[in-house]
């Protein structure tokens, strides 16, 4: 769940390093390798890792706390990392949602909380005036370490939850989800709904976000990301004043890597509409997996690039099976799965299903051409500067790096091995990673869509 609460006349978009690329032409003219991220790494006293870049062209600063807080870290209490993350800005020590909101106003500051399966974030962007920024770092720091979980607000955001999950009910495409995941994922932590669920939410009570808080929003869990128009020393003091205030605490153990699916599984579930909805995959990877790169390439040929990419070419514009399709591969730290999505006419549902499948397994025989190659690359190459020609691109770059103990030249090494994959390698690290014959196909629709023969092992219904 992501919760934004922006204030009126701050620029929500901030200019970026000067040496970045600003516009279309100045991308295709940059050789973007030569545009590194300055990045400062260190760690607080505290413990929290620190990653810092100057960025002066305008005097803000963005800030982003990353904790290794998300669902995954519920246990048996469904939805109780998401709560946690709902309920900062709720209140804090001395201060009730409307000193923290009117705070915010008064001094131009946007801020937020949002929660994922492997992390919850809380940023703000500040003016650097002291006049603006001391009294907007106190208001954020006692807002993230000093959370108080009201009971009203709990019970607010509580019944918005379970409200929401009785409207999923009217629609298919969150029901769908939820059982995909539930099939890739089991028992593992990524498995469960991070919102929580019917039963699960009623039983969370106050205290159990104070303990989750104080357990997983420690300094020692935590990464720092900086970015602005801040000095070495200004930052560093920066980190220092909010990592001191966080609850004392290490890191969060490593979670245990997801399975990979080792048979064909097909679920479907009953809903009357006029499309079926399928998702299909298997667990594929990992953060930091070897192979990321050309399945990464290769997943923007096959299903990744849009209007340009296999799958949107044959079955959608060749076909007109699907109103839309698109492939994914979403490495977190434990998990990386690889998924297709699409919804189609209940009577395409058949015809659509055999013609990706097929396709899929074309692919991982026999990869994509030189050509399909060289155009994904310069797509994928041409957009590198975008993604950091602006602040708030800059400090979520930092953020992953820092959350994921990536290298500070991770954008600089990505590039470059984006840049060699070929198609014999995108072809090898899809045949040693995705098996065809042992994808999760998970449907939603008035009737169960025809599973071709496969050539593995009989599927699991």
């Amino acid at each position: 769940m992501k919760r934004w609460l922006c204030v009126l006349g701050v620029p929500l978009l901030l200019a970026g390093c000067s040496t970045f690329p600003t516009s279309m032409e100045a991308v295709r003219e940059a050789d973007l390798g030569s545009h590194a991220l300055p990045i400062q790494q260190w760690q607080t006293e505290a413990g929290s890792r620190v990653l810092f870049v100057n960025s002066p062209t305008l005097p803000m600063v963005d800030v982003r706390l990353v904790f290794d807080a998300g669902s995954a870290r519920d246990g048996d209490h469904y939805g109780v990392a998401s709560l946690t993350s709902a309920l900062i800005g709720e209140g804090a020590e001395g201060l009730d949602v409307e000193d923290i909101a009117r705070g915010f106003e008064a001094l131009g500051v946007s801020y937020g909380a949002s929660s994922y399966r492997d992390m919850a974030i809380v940023e703000m962007r500040s003016l650097t005036d002291p006049d603006y920024f001391e009294p907007a770092l106190d208001l954020f720091t006692r807002m993230v370490s000093t959370p108080t979980f009201p009971q009203t607000a709990l019970e607010r955001i509580r019944q918005q939850y379970l409200t929401g999950l009785q409207r999923e009910k009217q629609v298919p495409g969150p029901q769908v989800s939820k059982a995909y995941n539930r099939v890739l994922f089991g028992e593992h932590p990524y498995g469960h709904p991070s919102d929580g669920t019917e039963d699960s939410l009623p039983a969370i009570r106050r205290e159990q976000l104070a303990r989750f808080h104080q357990t997983y929003y420690a300094a020692g869990n935590a990464v720092i990301a900086i970015t602005g128009d801040l000095s070495d020393d200004q930052a560093r003091q920066l980190a220092e004043r909010l990592s001191s205030a966080l609850p004392a605490g290490e890191a969060a153990p490593a979670l245990p890597r997801a399975h990979v699916l080792e048979q064909q599984i097909v679920s479907h579930q009953t809903f009357d509409s006029e499309q079926t909805i399928l998702l299909l995959g298997n667990q594929a990877i990992y953060r930091g997996h070897p192979d990321w790169v050309p399945l990464y390439v290769g997943n923007y040929i096959l299903g990744g690039g849009g209007f340009a990419s296999i799958l949107t070419d044959e079955v959608r514009e060749g076909r007109g099976y699907v109103y839309g399709i698109h492939s994914s591969i979403s490495p977190m730290a434990a998990a990386g799965p690889f998924s297709i999505q699409f919804r189609t006419a209940n009577d395409n549902a058949d015809d659509a299903l055999a013609l990706t499948l097929a396709l899929v397994s074309d692919f991982v025989a026999n990869g994509p051409t030189a050509a399909q190659v060289e155009d994904a690359v310069n797509n994928i190459t041409g957009s590198f500067a975008l993604d950091v020609a602006e602040n708030d691109d800059i400090v979520g770059q930092l953020g992953a790096i820092g959350f994921y103990n990536l290298p500070t030249d991770y954008l600089q090494w990505f590039e470059a091995e984006v840049r060699k994959v070929t198609p014999e390698s995108i072809r090898a690290a899809f045949q040693r990673n995705l098996d065809p014959d042992d994808l999760a196909i998970v449907s939603i629709g008035p009737q169960a869509p025809a599973v071709p023969e496969r050539s593995g092992a009989d599927a699991t219904k």
